[in-house]
């Protein structure tokens, strides 16, 4: 009986693992910038509390398209995901799931996520949908990655449309509000992956990607750090005529901090000193939640917007 009730559990124990290996090509970790981001948008976007129907509507959307290019990403990448300690627990890596229905479980959620988006918000969102999925797998992961230094600061542009499919799945349109949380994004994104870069330098230059810290002095890194750092602080305050004071005062104090951080990350590589590069890191994904936050609880409570000064 025990030998009978061992084999039988076999085949639940495999499904399960098969699950969790689709489930890992979809780094469910790397979406969680979606839901940081998409439902503030969307928040914004009305002042107040959109549908809930459109709400999720958006983010499974939205997820299947993040889960997508994810997938497609893994199997663009399986060579160097094999060199790199990083990722060596990768389910293409493992051999858990074949390249093939790795390709198809990635174009098949493309797909479902143009479906959802088109058929419950509108054709817009589900198109921006599509183009940034074409983007991070054709642009960002068969060109910049292996070419360039500059591969995470334009090919990150990908992991800044959430806000804008959000944006557009409650307007139907693209308006400057969107592009200000799209900039957030898109100077947020060089500080958060060269700090974790800093931290697995030797993976990158294993795996033969030329990420700045592999190419660069440190102290030409800290010193692009704190420059994007610089960009993005600033960046978010323009958001501040289209939101209210609570908005406007985590805005300036998050930043303030996350300032503060990155110069003493700059200063420790100027003194050759050993850095703490991973501190900046985790910093910086409680930095955006904490904006991202204060924008939707800013939008929810539907506050006085500030508005222009003249």
């Amino acid at each position: 009986m025990t030998t009978a009730a061992h084999l039988s559990g076999q085949p639940a124990r495999k499904a399960a693992d098969l699950l969790k290996a689709y489930l890992g090509l979809t780094k469910p970790r790397v979406i969680e910038l979606l839901l940081v981001t998409t439902i503030p948008a969307m928040l914004l976007a009305v002042r107040g509390i959109p549908s809930p129907f459109l709400v999720l509507a958006t983010l499974v959307g939205g997820t299947m398209a993040a889960g997508s290019a994810n997938a497609l990403n893994c199997v663009v990448d399986s060579d160097i995901d094999q060199v790199m300690k990083r990722t060596r627990a990768r389910p293409l890596v493992r051999h858990t799931v074949s390249n093939r229905h790795a390709l198809i479980f990635g174009i098949a959620l493309g797909a479902g996520s143009f479906a959802v988006l088109w058929a419950a918000t509108n054709l817009l969102a589900g198109v921006l949908a599509v183009g940034t999925i074409l983007f991070y797998v054709f642009i960002y992961t068969m060109v910049l990655k292996r070419r360039t230094a500059q591969n995470i600061v334009w090919g990150g542009a990908a992991g800044c449309m959430p806000v804008v499919i959000g944006w557009a799945g409650v307007t139907g349109r693209i308006d400057w509000p969107a592009l200000v949380m799209f900039g957030v994004v898109f100077f947020w994104t060089p500080p958060h992956t060269w700090s974790l870069a800093m931290k697995y330098k030797d993976d990158y230059e294993r795996a033969g990607v030329p990420m700045l810290p592999v190419v660069a002095r440190p102290t030409a890194v800290s010193r692009q750090i704190v420059l994007f750092t610089w960009l993005m602080v600033i960046w978010t305050l323009l958001l501040v005529p289209a939101t209210g004071w609570l908005y406007t005062a985590f805005a300036a104090v998050a930043g303030a901090w996350f300032i503060v951080l990155a110069h003493r990350l700059h200063a420790a590589t100027k003194r050759g000193v050993p850095t703490k590069p991973m501190r900046l890191f985790h910093m910086s994904n409680t930095y955006l939640m904490i904006v991202f936050v204060a924008l939707a609880v800013d939008s929810a409570l539907s506050l006085p917007v500030l508005g222009w000064p003249w």
